[in-house]
């Protein structure tokens, strides 16, 4: 099975939800002309991490957000890793991976697991408790966010459960962008797993950001990546890829969880 994915680099106006949901419509209806079948949006795109203000401007429940994907795509039947939003829940405000199928449903939600304190997350957000697996045309896929790719015990959580193909959406700042490319690539090689990763473009208050969104495959070649710059990167997955990669060095078969 083929999907065409397609990643939206985008700038993020800093702690403006309407204006950012505005510049995502925009982008979408360019993206669509490339008749993708998943779109990926980045990490906290409708807020930025403008953290100190989330208490006014979180989506409560994500419920402006759900609705603004669920409309996109039934309008253009198209799968959105919806990248994650502010979610204003009872507990605090969860930084949350949305997921809706063409048919407009909402498939899953994932909560960011792994806080970035060097950001302050911790101070301002809740830890999630649920690992990233969903389902799309009947194929198993994983979603994280950002840090959580410094983990790789959690990412092979989610391969060892079936997913082929691992998606992250991120605000990842660019004097680590070395870092970001090395991990997305080790975490294809060791996990066998084309990675779909949607970093965002420009810069906030207190920080500059990389870019450099990627598509890898399952052998940690980069198929296709963008600059620095607001962008929209688009490549094919192949998935039976994945199977035929696992026979031919079968590491998930090798392993000793008894021992580990």
């Amino acid at each position: 099975m083929k999907f065409k994915v397609t990643c939206l680099q985008m700038d993020i106006a800093f702690g403006d939800p309407i204006k950012n949901y505005q510049h995502a419509e925009k982008l979408i209806e360019t993206a669509m002309k490339d008749n993708p079948d998943i779109i990926v949006l980045p990490e906290l795109w409708t807020t930025g991490y403008d953290l100190t203000r989330l208490d006014t401007i979180a989506d409560k429940n994500a419920e402006t957000t759900i609705e603004f994907l669920k409309k996109a795509a039934k309008k253009h039947q198209v799968h959105f890793v919806g990248g994650s939003v502010a979610n204003r829940v009872e507990q605090g405000v969860k930084n949350t991976l949305l997921i809706i199928n063409n048919e407009g449903k909402l498939v899953q939600k994932y909560s960011k697991l792994h806080l970035f304190k060097l950001m302050d997350e911790h101070l301002y957000l809740e830890a999630g408790e649920k690992t990233g697996l969903f389902e799309l045309e009947n194929r198993n896929f994983g979603g994280v966010i950002c840090y959580d790719i410094r983990f790789p015990e959690w990412i092979r959580a989610h391969t060892v459960s079936g997913a082929e193909a691992l998606f992250v959406v991120a605000e990842w700042p660019a004097p680590r962008l070395s870092h970001w490319r090395s991990l997305l690539i080790a975490r294809a090689i060791e996990n066998q797993c084309f990675v779909i990763a949607c970093n965002r473009s420009g810069s906030d208050p207190n920080n500059e950001f990389a870019g450099h969104s990627m598509i890898i495959d399952p052998w940690g070649e980069v198929i296709a990546e963008a600059g620095a710059n607001e962008e929209i990167l688009s490549a094919e997955i192949k998935l039976d890829l994945v199977k035929e990669i696992r026979k031919q060095i079968p590491i998930f078969e090798d392993r000793r969880p008894d021992l580990y």
